[in-house]
């Protein structure tokens, strides 16, 4: 299989809010968008999150060659709990996915 970094453009991660994180998959083309449109299932990035997967929004965006997910926070952003406040390190977990 091939990581997810290998296929993107671009993956990043960053605040929605403080109780929501997004994470923005930039796929470059249509035929990277098709692949990793069909490879990866929410139920896989809801796992790796560790979330249930009833709490994942997904934002299929084919004219901009985006896949988009957004879930909740594992903690209010600034709390004393809160290890990334800006949500930036949420990206690096995708991208060592397979597609």
């Amino acid at each position: 299989m091939t990581r997810l970094t290998d296929v993107a453009t671009k993956i990043r991660s960053k605040n929605a809010g403080p109780f929501w994180l997004t994470v923005d998959i930039f796929c470059g083309d249509a035929d990277a968008y098709a692949r990793i449109s069909a490879g990866i299932s929410s139920a896989q990035v809801a796992d790796l999150f560790q979330i249930n997967q009833a709490s994942l929004k997904r934002f299929d965006l084919a004219d901009l060659h985006v896949v988009k997910f957004s879930l909740p926070r594992p903690c209010v952003q600034g709390t004393a709990a809160d290890r990334d406040m800006h949500g930036a390190s949420f990206a690096n977990l995708l991208a060592e996915m397979d597609v």
